[in-house]
């Protein structure tokens, strides 16, 4: 089966149970940024499961998902993809930038960058080094979440100095990845964390209050 004719036929199961009311408060919830079918995470999973299995090169097939309006079908290759993620290698990196840089948003963006990139990477983790030096920032947020699953083999030399780097940056998706991957790896090493955030006291207030949310600390300062 061919990548295209796997995606037919997943937008033909797809189609069949599509609710165009969902899809419209979906549409609003993505801010209008994205076509939807109305698909159900529930729903949308358990009709996927059959192609799931499908043979294939699952980076020529998520392209031909990402290529199809509707959301569902980029949330379909995601999942595809960290099925996957054991059996790709770091040349696999080329397209998933190109997947993460394409029609971005956090939802595509943070399934990729702890699901498929965190294990294409796990065993030598340099080119993040290059990806968090990016000018794209759906890019560098990848590369700061690239070890939410980690836990202890997390290298937090790395993860601190990710965070350092982009500790000044306004935007609010870096900020929150920022305290996200903290506070994933504050349930390892609480102390390194607060440790961390004790000695940045520049670190926003965003970063700070996520990376101290389960482990306590003094939150200041407030700015956001």
């Amino acid at each position: 089966m061919t990548p295209g004719s796997l995606v037919d036929d997943l937008a033909a199961v797809y189609r069949e149970h599509a609710a165009p009311g969902q899809a419209a408060a979906m549409r609003a919830y993505m801010r209008e940024q994205f076509e939807f079918l109305g698909l159900s995470s529930p729903l949308r999973r358990r009709l996927a499961r059959p192609f799931l299995t499908a043979s294939g090169d699952p980076l020529r097939v998520a392209l031909e998902c990402w290529a199809r309006p509707e959301r569902e079908f980029q949330y379909f290759a995601c999942d595809l993809l960290a099925r996957h993620a054991g059996t790709l290698t770091p040349g696999a990196l080329p397209t998933l930038r190109t997947l993460i840089t394409t029609k971005p948003w956090w939802d595509t963006v943070d399934a990729l960058a702890a699901n498929v990139v965190g294990p294409v990477v796990r065993e030598d983790r340099t080119p993040m080094d290059a990806w968090v030096a990016d000018e794209d920032l759906w890019v560098v947020r990848t590369a700061i979440l690239h070890q939410l699953r980690y836990r202890a083999a997390t290298d937090p030399q790395r993860l601190f100095a990710y965070c350092t780097r982009w500790r000044h940056e306004r935007d609010f998706f870096i900020r929150k990845a920022i305290g996200w991957a903290l506070r994933e790896y504050a349930k390892t090493d609480p102390e390194a964390v607060r440790r961390y955030v004790a000695g940045q006291p520049d670190l926003s207030g965003l970063s700070r209050r996520e990376a101290l949310k389960n482990i306590g600390g003094d939150p200041a300062p407030a700015s956001a």
